[in-house]
């Protein structure tokens, strides 16, 4: 006899479990927040592998190089350049020093933020 009830109930749509549409938003929020965190996840690898390229001197006229290093560019909005960033070294190595610490700071601000708007967006 229960058995009725609670189909009739959920037939009715006055069940106590979510509806149809409930799990489809919740599906598209999931997938969304999934998408959010792959975009800010590979904006900070761009950050840290290009840090990585600059301090390992890599060959910059290899296409693969120049491509992770244009993109690190796109991808630190200009407050964490290596030209003219947060923090500017000067002397020996400043480049490779400049690259690293604002890159690196760069990819933590990219984590962190995208971490945090993937949370806000999972249901």
């Amino acid at each position: 006899m229960a058995e009725k009830t609670d189909a009739a109930a959920e037939a009715s749509g006055r069940s106590g479990s979510p509806g149809r549409g409930a799990i489809t938003i919740n599906r598209l929020r999931e997938v969304l927040a999934q998408i959010v965190w792959l975009v800010f996840l590979v904006a900070a690898l761009f950050l840290a592998v290009g840090a990585l390229l600059i301090a390992l001197d890599a060959n910059r006229d290899n296409a693969l190089v120049n491509f992770v290093l244009e993109g690190a560019n796109r991808v630190d909005l200009g407050i964490f350049s290596k030209d003219n960033g947060v923090k500017e070294f000067t002397g020996n190595n400043a480049e490779t020093k400049n690259a690293l610490f604002n890159w690196g700071l760069g990819a933590i601000v990219w984590l962190i933020v995208g971490r945090m708007l993937e949370r806000l967006i999972r249901p």
